[in-house]
C-alpha cells in the first residue's frame, strides 16, 4: 500500500509540473509540490514505522495546510489528488475515527474561493473522492490483517498437526512395546520355564519331560504366529476367545509349569469391548508370569469379577511377596498404560511372606 501511494504521490506531482510548464502557472506551486511529496514518501514512511499518535498528527497538521495552499496556487489535477493521498495516509496511520473524519470534511472547503453553485459541486466531487479513498484504503488493509490472521492460524494448525502425529506416534510405539511385552515376553518366558521344567523331570521321568516339551514348542509356535500377524498388521485386535475361556487357558498354562493355578468367575458373564478384554487379560499374564518367575509360590488364584459397575480381574499368590517399595517394570508400567486408557484402575499389593495380589477392573 505505500508503494503504491507513493507512485499516486509522484503522479500528482508530475501533474503538478506538466500544469506549470504548459499554463505557466506559478513556480511555487512546484516547489510545495515538491516538499509534499517528499513528505508523502520518505516522509510518511518514517512517520508510520513509528506507529506514535503524536508524530501522526504532526504529519497531518503539516501535510493539510500544504495540499490547501497547493490547491490554492493550482487548483488542478494534481492537487486534488495530494488530497486523496493525504486521507488514505491517515487511515494507514490508524488515525482515530473522530480525527479522519474531521480531515475528510475539512478537505472539500479547498473549493470556499468558488462560487456557490461550482463551489458546491466540486466540493461534493472531492468529498466523494476522499470518502472512497478512506473506504478503500481501509478495506485494503482489514484484508491485510485477514490474510496476516489466516497465515498465522495456518502455522498454528500445522504445528497443532505435527504435535498429533509426534503424540500419535508415541501412542503407537507405547502400543508396540506392551505387545511385545505382553505377546512375545510372556511367550518366552512360559517357553524358558517349560524348558526348566522338562530338564529338571528329564533323568527321572523321560516321557513327562516329552510332555512338557512338546508344550513349550506349542507355545513357541503360537509365539511365532503371533509375531507374524503382527508384521502383517500392528493395528489389527488380537483374536483371543472370550475372557473365561482365555484365563482358564492361562491357569493351564502355569500349572503345567510347576505352580498349580485355579480360575475362579463370580458374577453373571457379559461381553466385553475388545479393548476391556485385552486390557484384562493381559494383566492376569503379567500377574502369572510374575508368579513363575519370582514368587516362589506354591499355588496361586485368579479371580475374575463381573461387577455392576466394572470387570475386575486379580491374580494372588502365596509367594514371598515382597517389600514397600513401589514395583516397577515394562510389564506393569504398560498393565498401568491400558488401565488409564480405559479409565480404570490398577493395584498391586505385597508385604515380605504375604504373598502379592495384582488386580485391574476397568469399566464395561
Amino acid at each position: 500500500m505505500n508503494r503504491a501511494l507513493a507512485v499516486l504521490t509522484g503522479g500528482a506531482f508530475l501533474s503538478v509540473v506538466l500544469g506549470v510548464l504548459a499554463s505557466g502557472e506559478p513556480v511555487a506551486s512546484l516547489v510545495l509540490g515538491a516538499v509534499f511529496a517528499a513528505l508523502g514518501t520518505a516522509g510518511f514512511g518514517w512517520v508510520r514505522r513509528r506507529e506514535h499518535l503524536g508524530w501522526a498528527a504532526a504529519y497531518v497538521v503539516v501535510q493539510l495546510p500544504l495540499a490547501f495552499v497547493i490547491f490554492t496556487i493550482n487548483a488542478g489535477v494534481g492537487a486534488t489528488l495530494f488530497l486523496v493521498v493525504l486521507v488514505s495516509q491517515c487511515v494507514l496511520l490508524k488515525l482515530p475515527l473522530p480525527a479522519l473524519a474531521v480531515v475528510i470534511a475539512v478537505v472539500p472547503l479547498v473549493h470556499l474561493g468558488m462560487s456557490l453553485g461550482a463551489g458546491l459541486q466540486e466540493g461534493l466531487g472531492t468529498l466523494v473522492s476522499v470518502v472512497f479513498a478512506a473506504v478503500v484504503t481501509e478495506l485494503l488493509q482489514r484484508e491485510k490483517r485477514s490474510r496476516g490472521e489466516l497465515a498465522e492460524a495456518h502455522a498454528k494448525l500445522q504445528d497443532y498437526a505435527a504435535q498429533a502425529e509426534r503424540l500419535a506416534t508415541a501412542q503407537e510405539r507405547n502400543r508396540v512395546a506392551r505387545d511385545i511385552h505382553d505377546g512375545l515376553g510372556h511367550a518366552l518366558t512360559v517357553v524358558q520355564m517349560q524348558v526348566k521344567a522338562a530338564r529338571a523331570v528329564l533323568p527321572t521321568d523321560p516321557g513327562k519331560a516329552d510332555d512338557v516339551l512338546a508344550k513349550a514348542q506349542d507355545q513357541a509356535e503360537t509365539a511365532l504366529a503371533d509375531v507374524r500377524r503382527s508384521v502383517r498388521t500392528l493395528r489389527e485386535p488380537r483374536a483371543v476367545p472370550p475372557l473365561p475361556e482365555a484365563l482358564k487357558a492361562l491357569a493351564e498354562e502355569t500349572s503345567a509349569t510347576g505352580v498349580p493355578a485355579t480360575l475362579t468367575v463370580s458374577g453373571v458373564e457379559r461381553p466385553l469391548p475388545d479393548e476391556a478384554g485385552e486390557a484384562l487379560y493381559r494383566a492376569a499374564q503379567e500377574g502369572l508370569t510374575n508368579v513363575r518367575k519370582h514368587a516362589r509360590a506354591s499355588r496361586v488364584e485368579v479371580l475374575l469379577d463381573y461387577g455392576d459397575a466394572g470387570v475386575r480381574v486379580e491374580v494372588r499368590d502365596d509367594g514371598t511377596g515382597a517389600g514397600s517399595a513401589p514395583a516397577t517394570g515394562f510389564g506393569l508400567l504398560g498393565l498401568r498404560e491400558r488401565a488409564a486408557h480405559l479409565g480404570g484402575k490398577l493395584a498391586l499389593e505385597s508385604a515380605p511372606g504375604q504373598g502379592c495380589t495384582l488386580s485391574m477392573e476397568v469399566p464395561a
